[in-house]
């Protein structure tokens, strides 16, 4: 260990930062590969599942959660012409139809039921009993579908040796795949991408805030969003491309934001919450610097590296220890609500002790 100065931080990005990327960008390349020709027979499958491209690590299907877990969006197609639908009504059904009389819990803020009828063109095949309850639409049902093509697909590519689905208590198709240095675990998740609206959850921006600029904000909702099928019965609003709109041009007044959050980042993986899956993923920290940025917002709060570095590891601290950390679009939502307290009190533990000395693990 060696003291907190800009030539340890800037041999740290050399020596660490640096060589994550390039390890990562490595693994997605040879995942996605797969992935893709994996999509492309589904999709030859079944015309609704659409293939992902094979576009590299800034490709917006595909999310880093750790340097060896990833989260890979499947497009749906044949359903356009989304509009919002007021009425509410909490129907719940067994996968085969069967109504359930027992409460279940309502959606929760980052959730949402989906009607067929809330898209004015909609393909036949999204109205059959297979995908379709009474006029919802039913992710595990859609998760079904798409996990039986899966496994067809595997088989058809003859990717039996690279690839193999994992057992999920969840209804998330995850799958192992074998690359030529590591293996990687992929949550594949069937998406609705929406580009024509902004959720009406998503009360976002607050009043009076200056980050970011009102004409970055029209721009960002004019991506619109995703509908995530990932749970039984309710979709999950998605924010890819606006969240991927935000870090675009984050520093161009000049400021070391991005930097900032990469050492945040590799300091998680090394020290703070290792292994291939931690309970702080990528996306937890892409949230707490989005709420810094928004907190700070003026270019000279981000001209010093230590300033800017340290207050962002204060929020990390503060949200762990308090176990929330609220979604930047859909604030109601906490992103910790459903991790282990013990897991979260560790870190917690090892970031305050960070905090009383800042150094850097250079080793």
């Amino acid at each position: 260990m060696k003291p907190f100065t800009e030539e340890d931080v800037e041999f740290y990005i050399q020596n660490k930062v640096e060589r994550r990327h390039h390890l990562v960008s490595k693994t997605v390349d040879e995942v996605q590969k797969i992935i893709q020709q994996l999509t492309a027979e589904i999709s030859y499958r079944d015309t609704r599942f659409q293939a992902i491209s094979n576009s590299g690590v800034h490709n917006e299907n595909f999310r880093v959660l750790a340097p060896s877990h990833f989260l890979i969006t499947v497009p749906l197609r044949g359903l356009t012409g989304y509009r919002e639908h007021q009425v509410r009504h909490w129907r719940y059904y067994t996968v085969h139809g069967a109504k359930l009389l027992s409460p279940v819990r309502d959606p929760e803020e980052l959730q949402q039921w989906l009607e067929v009828e809330q898209f004015s063109k909609s393909l036949q095949q999204w109205h059959e009993t297979e995908v379709n309850i009474e006029g919802d639409l039913v992710p595990a049902k859609v998760l079904a579908i798409f996990r039986e093509l899966m496994e067809k697909s595997i088989t058809s590519c003859n990717l039996s040796s690279k690839v193999s689905i994992l057992e999920s208590f969840s209804s998330v198709v995850r799958v192992a795949v074998e690359t030529p240095d590591s293996q990687a675990e992929v949550e594949l998740v069937p998406t609705v991408e929406i580009p024509t609206c902004w959720p009406e959850k998503a009360r976002w921006p607050r009043c009076f805030k200056r980050w970011p600029s009102q004409e970055k904000v029209q721009c960002i909702k004019s991506f619109g969003f995703n509908l995530l099928a990932r749970s039984n019965y309710h979709w999950q609003l998605g924010f890819s491309r606006a969240e991927r709109m935000l870090i675009e041009g984050l520093d161009e007044d000049g400021g070391c934001r991005m930097k900032c959050f990469r050492v945040m980042r590799q300091m998680k993986e090394d020290v703070w919450c290792t292994g291939n899956k931690p309970i702080l993923t990528t996306y937890h920290l892409q949230m707490v610097l989005f709420w810094t940025c928004e907190k700070y917002p003026r270019t000279k709060d981000w001209r010093c590296f230590r300033e800017g570095f340290l207050r962002m590891v204060k929020k990390l601290h503060k949200c762990v220890s308090q176990h929330f950390l609220k979604h930047y679009f859909v604030r109601g939502t906490n992103l910790l609500k459903y991790a282990n307290t013990s897991d979260l009190d560790l870190v917690a533990g090892k970031l305050a002790i960070f905090l009383e000395n800042p150094v850097l693990c250079l080793d």
